[in-house]
Order: C-alpha cells, then sequence, then structure tokens
C-alpha cells in the first residue's frame, strides 16, 4: 500500500488529466483548489482529502477514498475517488459548439466544384 503520494501524479492515475504534465500544469494554474485554497503539484495526497478541479471538459469536485499510484483503467480508478460533482456541473461546458460559427463554410456548399462548374457552363451555352 503507498503511503505517499504527491497530487499531480494522483490526478493523472484517476484519469482526471490525460498527462502528468497536464495535471502540474493545471494545478499550477490554479485550477485543483483544496478547501478553496491553491496547492502545489507535489502536494501530499490524503484519504479523505477534497479536491476542486477545474478542466476544460467539466468541473470535478472529489474526495480521496484510496491511492492509486499508477495509472489504470477506468473501471479501476473509479474506486479510489468519491465523485461529489454536482449534476449540472457533470455536463460538458462547451454546449454552445454545436451552434457556434467557425468562419468554415459547411461542406457540399458554397462555391460550385469544377465539374459542377463545367455541366453548368455546358447547360447555359446550350
Amino acid at each position: 500500500m503507498v503511503e505517499k503520494l504527491r497530487l499531480d501524479k494522483y490526478l493523472w492515475a484517476i484519469r482526471v488529466f490525460k498527462t502528468r504534465t497536464l495535471a502540474t500544469t493545471a494545478i499550477d494554474a490554479g485550477r485543483v483548489k483544496y478547501n478553496g485554497n491553491t496547492v502545489k503539484p507535489s502536494r501530499i495526497v490524503a484519504i479523505g482529502d477534497k479536491y476542486d478541479i477545474k478542466t476544460p471538459e467539466r468541473n470535478w469536485n472529489i474526495e480521496v477514498t484510496a491511492l492509486l499510484p499508477t495509472r489504470a483503467g477506468y473501471e479501476v480508478a473509479i474506486k479510489h475517488y468519491l465523485d461529489l460533482t454536482p449534476e449540472a456541473d457533470k455536463l460538458p461546458a462547451n454546449r454552445m459548439g454545436e451552434s457556434f460559427y467557425t468562419g468554415k463554410r459547411l461542406s457540399k456548399t458554397g462555391r460550385p466544384t469544377k465539374k459542377q462548374r463545367r455541366n453548368l457552363e455546358d447547360f447555359m451555352n446550350d
């Protein structure tokens, strides 16, 4: 059983972040809070700690139930924390992305293809 575990390694192991570097960057940026205070990536995680985590995908409120020293599958990882996140925060943060105009035109719209242009010219010349 592991007795000491860094916070960045723990968040990576339970699959909140895809890489340890992303976990460290988020902690340094102040997106991970313990009791409302920012923490350092080297903070030792203890059972019973509660963390508020903001990721681009969603917000997390977790309580540590066990320590996981290495990254494991999702089924194993979810047994090592308790998700206290309200249902409203579990939804993805970027819901407006489907209707947001990116500046790109939709496929098959806009300018005609070369073949379509030739067919149109043939039709107009006849």
